[in-house]
């Protein structure tokens, strides 16, 4: 009969984008001689030695029908009962012989864990290990249930003593006591030990053929981040997306890889997160298009917001249009790019982006939206360089031959010093067209 618990182990250090997190597992076993319950094993299911065991005792028949008795009660679920026998059993003016008394207190710490009266429960596996003519066998499980309750209590130093004492005598260890024990020096902050013993699990059970569990890969992983060696990291992720193929390692991956300042293996990563519609929440998908945008594929990057913003998995708010807005025109979409941005520029409570799609108008040659985007921008007020914006106008009323706006518009940029050297130039270059255009009159 196994009993699993669940604890959650924090990171040291969050990744780039997600957090993961590592279960360690504590199992309990409840250690049984005789009756339905059986016997619990504190090696795993491949490793079965034969336990030695000592034959200067037996177990007396009235005691074995007791046993039975109790076991049945527990079975049914009416402690009471079976607490009655085994009181019974040690108070009834026979002493009980180390063999059967070892029987008596497993089912009593069987009972006080399943009420999680731990304490209790630890107290029966301690009197369990001092009964000299017990089973070599019984002491060793109880050695081992005991650490785990230790585990269980968070007492990770006396856990990790009391399995280190049961290693001292067990014949064949099996990967989840080298586990428990890489867990539990974890738990301690004593990572190199800890990395051993998760590493020893880990290639065990690889060497029969079997899969690793998911949180020991886990495991496995925070350790070589926390030693900062992020090529063991992603060499680990990539072996958990073959047996686990889930989003979070892959976007670990791509984190990683990032920190290895591989961008095309971190693009590749997270992109191939995407492809499988892994990415479903905002955050991850303008990171992908922010990936898309640094790798210089703009036009993946728009494609990615805007099917975002149709399926409304991507708010279109102010600044996931102009995102949007800004990957159409590095795409060279410019046409899809000034709708974007006017509709960003509406939202937005400053008049910047209203300034910088004057820009965009006046790239695309319409220069009498240009005029009027720089006005609602200039207008509404937030424009971080009020002197760009003056100098685009300017343009857009020179080639719309509207030259007295233009001169005005190129003296207010000229007022920054940061646009005084180019809007003089604008309005030098200015003059000397309207000279020339004044002589051809003459002609």
């Amino acid at each position: 009969m196994n009993i699993q618990l669940t604890k959650t182990f924090r990171w040291a250090k969050a990744f780039a984008i997600a957090v993961p997190l590592v279960a360690a597992q504590a199992i309990v076993p409840v250690v049984l001689e005789t009756g339905t319950f059986g016997k619990a094993q504190a090696q795993e299911e491949e490793a079965k030695p034969e336990q030695k065991t000592r034959r200067t005792q037996a177990l007396n028949n009235k005691v074995y029908e007791k046993l039975q008795e109790a076991q049945q009660a527990v079975e049914a679920k009416n402690i009471s009962e079976a607490m009655e026998i085994l009181d019974e059993l040690q108070n009834d003016g026979k002493p009980l012989n180390d063999y059967e008394m070892a029987n008596v207190l497993n089912l009593y710490a069987f009972i006080y864990y399943s009420q999680e009266d731990f304490a209790k429960a630890v107290d029966a596996y301690k009197r369990i290990i001092t009964l000299q003519e017990a089973p070599e066998g019984t002491i060793a499980q109880a050695r081992y249930s005991l650490a785990q309750l230790y585990f269980v209590t968070e007492q990770y130093r006396e856990g990790v003593n009391a399995l280190l004492a049961w290693f001292e005598t067990a014949q064949a260890p099996g990967s989840s006591a080298y586990m428990l024990l890489g867990q539990g020096y974890y738990q301690l902050q004593e990572n190199d030990l800890a990395l051993q013993n998760v590493e020893k699990a880990i290639a065990m059970t690889k060497e029969k053929g079997r899969i690793p569990k998911e949180n020991w890969y886990g495991l496995q992983r925070f350790l070589y981040y926390d030693k900062e060696d992020y090529r063991k990291v992603v060499e680990i992720l990539s072996e958990m997306l073959i047996h686990y193929p889930k989003k979070n390692y892959w976007v670990q991956l791509s984190a990683m890889y990032s920190e290895l300042n591989e961008e095309s293996k971190q693009l590749s990563a997270m992109e191939t997160a995407y492809e499988q519609q892994l990415l479903n929440q905002e955050k991850e998908l303008l990171n992908m298009a922010y990936l898309y945008l640094a790798n210089e594929v703009p036009y993946k990057a728009a494609k990615v917001v805007d099917q975002g913003i149709k399926e409304k998995t991507i708010e279109a708010t102010s600044k996931n249009l102009e995102l949007l807005g800004n990957a159409w025109r590095a795409a060279q979409e410019v046409k899809k790019s000034i709708p974007e941005m006017a509709k960003a520029a509406e939202k937005s409570d400053k008049g910047d982006i209203w300034a910088r799609l004057c820009n965009i108008y006046l790239d695309n040659d319409e220069f009498k939206k240009a005029i009027e985007s720089c006005d609602k921008g200039l207008k509404k007020g937030g424009v971080k360089r009020p002197d760009t914006a003056y100098l685009v106008k300017g343009m857009a009323h020179f080639n719309l031959k509207q030259y007295q706006s233009a001169r005005t518009a190129f003296r207010e940029a000229a007022k920054d010093k940061r646009s005084k050297q180019y809007a003089d130039q604008w309005i030098k270059f200015m003059d000397r067209e309207l000279e020339r255009q004044k002589s051809l009159e003459q002609v």
